[in-house]
């Protein structure tokens, strides 16, 4: 929602300013870090103003650590943050993907730029041309999150934070 686009940027861009915070962690609510854009809001007048691209633009280029805490779903767009974060965490519960092909839509915030520079293009291929969820464990072997916990997934990006 452009709610919580606006609140990412103003959040992010508060930390980069503040000399006391040191890095980032992100994260979603209820469980579940994001699913992404609501495919209602396409059909909708364009939007003025913000767009998803550039605030994980804005992630990437934080001078401060910025870590994902996955926890139930990063799909779509959520995922895009996630690739946009310098570190990832994910629950081991968690699942992954870019499921908006298979509506015919394609990834539109550099999804497809920055999964193939993580994983590799064969990979990135499989997950951007299929939709397919990728379970945590499959994602730590590719090399799309860093670590995997069972415990807190956000004490866990906190404790990563702190420690880069």
């Amino acid at each position: 929602s452009l709610t919580v686009l606006q609140a990412l940027e103003d959040g992010l861009k508060r930390a980069d300013a503040d000399p006391s915070v040191k890095a980032v962690t992100i994260c979603g609510e209820n469980g579940k870090f994001s699913a992404g854009a609501d495919i209602r809001g396409f059909s909708s007048p364009k939007r003025q103003g913000i767009a998803l691209g550039p605030i994980i633009s804005l992630i990437e280029r934080s001078e401060k650590p910025v870590v994902a805490a996955i926890e139930g779903i990063a799909l779509g767009g959520g995922l895009e943050v996630a690739l946009g974060c310098h570190y990832r965490i994910a629950h081991v519960k968690a699942q992954m993907g870019l499921p908006e092909v298979t509506i015919g839509l394609l990834p539109g915030a550099e999804g497809t730029q920055r999964l193939p520079r993580l994983i590799g293009v064969p990979a990135a291929l499989d997950i951007i041309t299929t939709g397919r969820h990728i379970p945590a464990t499959e994602a730590l072997k590719l090399g799309l999150v860093d670590e995997i916990v069972e415990e807190n997934t956000v004490e866990a990006a906190i404790r990563l934070a702190n420690k880069v």
